[in-house]
Order: structure tokens, then sequence, then C-alpha cells
């Protein structure tokens, strides 16, 4: 093994391990604070303009460097692509490759910061200290102030949880599927109560530290931009509403900040037990906005779901206009007098557009024109509001309005 890995270069490497970790959706770079290298102190910044962004062919963002410190690993998770038992190409980068490569991506303007997780090599805790050392590198040697989100490792000692995340802006754990009996049954060396464990600590430790902060604000600050999970979606037979309801319970009682998923990619060789086909990676993007929902729009994961058949989303429509399509006799909404809690269950209306709309009754009464200059499209909202000159009439209770709005299926491309 160690004469195969001495013969590849680390551009090799870098194919091999930022291949092995475009799986992870965890990627957002946003809500960290404000560090940058104005007066030339330092190298990088979270904050300033020139960072380049690229996307995944499905759409992921990839913008920072992604990669794995090694796709080696000990635990044979079903769903992995880098189960001990996948005939992979295996590669492993040493900390300080992973520091150089980090700087120098940095400098030529490539990245914005870096994203790092590993499988899991020797133990728990050498694969924690190996990621621990290079945020360490980066952070007191090089001065380095650009982003780092890194990857814990289930069961590794607190300790070491809790140095990466005074070097990390970001730390996450996967809970990887959503239930423990399902992650029993694809993940067996990965415990439960070990990832429940890390996170929270990790929520006591944050909730601490942004206390202490307010207080001075040169006490250190830990992983400022919070903590995030990650599940898969359809490697196994959990239905939308209990993928719902196990964000809504990470979000409460750990306070995350994120909860990423991931549309399940059937990997070569599998198990058995694992499906044939991916789902629909519309099914992934129902589950962002409904997930949206309930964070921003005041909606209850129950209200989402209600009536919805085997507690899965409507892939025809979004969440938001599927529920305001069973509830109709809420509508139409008057935009001059009904409350934000109302305006945020129109179709069509984001936070924004209802924070103008707000602000600008204040001094008129709105027109159709005057809200179709605070909206994206009037096509779908006009169906739902009220304002001085407009009503929907009819259309509102017609039999075909979904498929009036839904919409329009698009011809694919042959080549």
């Amino acid at each position: 093994m160690e004469a195969g890995l001495a013969q590849l270069t680390t551009l090799q490497k870098l194919e091999i391990l930022s291949d092995a970790a475009k799986y992870d959706a965890s990627c957002a770079s946003s809500g960290t604070t404000k560090r940058d290298s104005v007066g030339g102190k330092g190298v990088g910044s979270t904050t300033s303009s020139g960072i380049c962004h690229s996307y995944a062919p499905d759409g992921r963002c990839i913008s920072l460097l992604k990669i794995l410190l090694t796709n080696f690993c000990s635990y044979d998770c079903v769903f992995c692509i880098n189960r001990s038992s996948s005939n992979v190409r295996r590669a492993r980068f040493s900390v300080e490759e992973v520091v150089a490569l980090t700087l120098n991506f940095y400098k030529r303007n490539y990245i914005e910061g870096l994203f790092l997780s590993s499988g899991i090599i020797r133990s728990p805790d050498y694969t924690m200290g190996e990621l621990v050392r290079v945020a360490e590198a980066l952070r007191l040697d090089h001065d380095f102030r650009g982003y780092i989100h890194l990857k814990l490792i289930p069961s590794a000692s607190q300790d070491l949880i809790d140095r990466a995340a005074l070097f990390a802006d970001r730390v996450s754990i996967n809970v990887e599927l959503p239930s423990e009996t399902s992650l029993k049954r694809f993940a067996p060396e990965k415990q439960p109560l070990d990832i429940r464990s890390a996170m929270g600590g990790l929520k006591l430790k944050i909730d601490e530290s942004v206390a202490e902060r307010e207080r001075s604000k040169r006490a250190p600050a830990f992983s400022p931009a919070g903590q995030s999970t990650q599940m898969i979606v359809g490697a196994d037979e959990a239905s939308d509403a209990t993928i719902l309801q196990r964000s809504a319970h990470l979000y409460g009682a750990y306070g995350l900040r994120r909860v990423y998923y991931s549309a399940f990619s059937p990997i070569p060789d599998s198990s058995k037990q694992l499906p044939l086909s991916e789902p629909p990676l519309m099914r992934e993007h129902r589950l962002y906005q409904a997930d949206w929902l309930t964070r921003f729009y005041g909606f209850e994961v129950d209200e989402i779901l209600d009536a919805a058949p085997g507690g899965m989303l409507d892939l025809a429509v979004d969440p938001k206009l599927a529920w305001a399509l069973r509830h109709r006799g809420r509508f139409p909404v008057d935009v001059n007098r009904a409350d934000r809690e109302m305006l945020l269950r129109v179709p069509g209306l984001g936070t924004r557009s209802v924070d103008r709309i707000l602000a600008m009754r204040r001094f008129r009464s709105l027109r159709l024109e005057d809200v179709g200059r605070l909206v994206r499209s009037l096509r779908v909202l006009r169906q739902f509001i009220v304002t001085t000159d407009w009503r929907p009439g009819a259309a509102l209770d017609g039999d075909r309005l979904k498929a009036q709005l839904a919409p329009k299926p698009q011809q694919l491309a042959l080549l």
C-alpha cells in the first residue's frame, strides 16, 4: 500500500480525494464571523470579493477546496463509496500537503476556503488529530483567515472535537440517515449515541462561546458558523415526513445551522440492501424547499405534509404552493391588510418581498402593478392575492389550477 501511495503525484491524489469528497453536500460558507487580511495582515478572507465558485455537474457547490485527507477507511458503511470493502483507488495526503494546497489555491483565487473530511484510519482519535493539525497549521503557522469547515469523526474524543471547533469556522458531523435504526443497519460501526453526544457537546460550547464573546470580543470564537449535518435521502425507506421531522428535532435540540440533504447515488459493487437507482433529484430539491419553509416562513412540518400521500412531498409543485392549493379557503390574501405571517404563506412571496410590501403599504394602497415590481413573477402569485385593482375570481377554485400553475415540463436534451 505504501509503495502505491509513493507513486502518486500530488495531482493524482487531488483527483482521487476531491472526487471522493463530492458526495458531501455540506459546503456552504455563510454565517461565519468576518475575518479578513486588510492591512496586509494574514492570508485570506471570508468576506472579500474575487472568490471563485464552481459547481459539480449535479449542481452542488464546490467553491471550497473540498477534499478528503484520505479515502482509506476502516469502516464499512454500506452506502459509502470509500467503505473498506470498496474497490476504489486509494490515496492519502499528508498534513503538510493539504496546508500547501490550501494556501496555493487560495492565493490563486481558486477557492475561498477549505472543506476537509477523511476516511477513518488507525482510530477515530488519530484521524481527528490529523484534521486538527491541518487547521492548526493554517491558523497558527500561516495566519490563514479564509474559511475552514472540518468534518468531525464519530467517536473522537471531546478534547479533539473542541480543538477542531477552535480553529474551524464550521464543524459538522453527519447523522447519515434519517433514523438511527437505518444507521445501525447500514453503518454498524457508527454509534448514534456518539453522534448525539458530539452534537450536544458542541451546542453547549458554542452557546458558551457566544455568551463569552458578548461580554468580551477577545474571548476565543468556537465554531462561529455553528454546526451542520447531512442526511442521505433515498438509501432507506424513510419518507419525507420522517426526514423533515428528524431535521426539526436536530434544529431544535442541537441548534444546527443547516441540515443538508444528499440524494443517494448508486455506487459500484453496492450492497443488495441499497436501491438499484437513485431517487429523483427533485425530491432532494423539495426537501430543501420544505426545510426552508420551517426555518424562515413559520410552517410546521405537519402542516407542510398534511394530507400528503405516504408522507411524501409533491414533486410536481413546490411545498408552499402545494399547501396553498390544499387550503384555498385561506385565500385570496389582501396584501394591503394581511399580517406578515399570512403574507409569508402566499406562493410567490418571499421574506424580502413581504418586508417590502409591509414597508410600502405604510404610505399607500398597493395595486397589482406595485406588487409586480417587488416580486420575480406574478404568474402564480396573482391567483392568491387581492390588491386595490385585482381579484383572482373563480380561477382559485378551479380543478385545473394546479395544472395551470405547475412548472411546464421541459424537453430532455438528446446529447
